[in-house]
């Protein structure tokens, strides 16, 4: 979802250049990247080098990962929620459908790779039940690629909500209220092994943290 709101940064009402944000109920405000969508943030190539084979991008946005994927000769399918970042997404050239993760998606248990970045681990606000459903979708021996927070953050289950504002930040247009999680790098490990997706590798790359989860198989 969070890759989502690129989209929706675009779509929002003329004059002035948009900033999108995630407002949290405590009042925090934190900026999301989406000066550029089309552009590939730090970090980026290198959840990309790690896509060996089709990949199936979560909350995928507007394309940015789909369309590198793409160009590169992966066989990729983005999923989201959004309408709008859907539809940019496809006349980017990307694969693109409007579904939940929850709901039907193809390739369901032949996916090699599945991608969860810029924050899509928060989906829902559970991570754990976000990582079972992304079992099902991986086949035997797939992997997924999930962004995580910094280590030292631990499970944060709360509320935001998009808020889209222009010039100096006085023109405000907020979104309804969804369940939204975070969780810090060194917290992963116990949720994502009992969701069977054990962690095989932690990484830091462009101020970014991110970590790939092994299909467990089954003895």
């Amino acid at each position: 979802m969070i890759g989502a709101l690129y989209g929706e940064t675009l779509a929002g009402p003329t004059g002035g250049r948009p900033r999108t944000e995630i407002e949290h109920a405590d009042g925090s405000i934190t900026p999301l990247w989406a000066d550029d969508w089309r552009r590939l943030r730090p970090g980026d190539a290198s959840l990309i080098d790690r896509c060996s084979g089709p990949t199936l991008d979560v909350g995928s946005g507007p394309g940015r990962l789909t369309v590198a994927l793409a160009e590169r000769g992966v066989p990729t399918l983005g999923i989201d929620v959004a309408p709008h970042a859907v539809r940019v997404a496809r006349s980017a050239g990307s694969l693109t459908l409007l579904r939940d993760v929850f709901s039907r998606v193809p390739g369901t248990g032949r996916w090699t790779i599945v991608l969860l970045a810029d924050g899509t681990i928060g989906i829902g606000g559970d991570p754990s039940a976000l990582l079972g459903r992304v079992a099902e979708l991986l086949a035997p021996s797939g992997r997924a690629l999930v962004e995580v927070q910094p280590p030292g953050r631990e499970l944060r289950r709360e509320r935001v909500r998009l808020r889209h504002s222009r010039g100096c930040g006085h023109d405000h247009q907020a979104g309804d209220w969804f369940p939204w999680a975070q969780l810090g790098a060194d917290h992963l490990s116990g949720i994502a092994a009992e969701a069977g997706l054990p962690v095989a590798e932690t990484w830091s790359c462009g101020g970014r943290w991110f970590a790939t989860l092994a299909k467990a198989v089954e003895s």
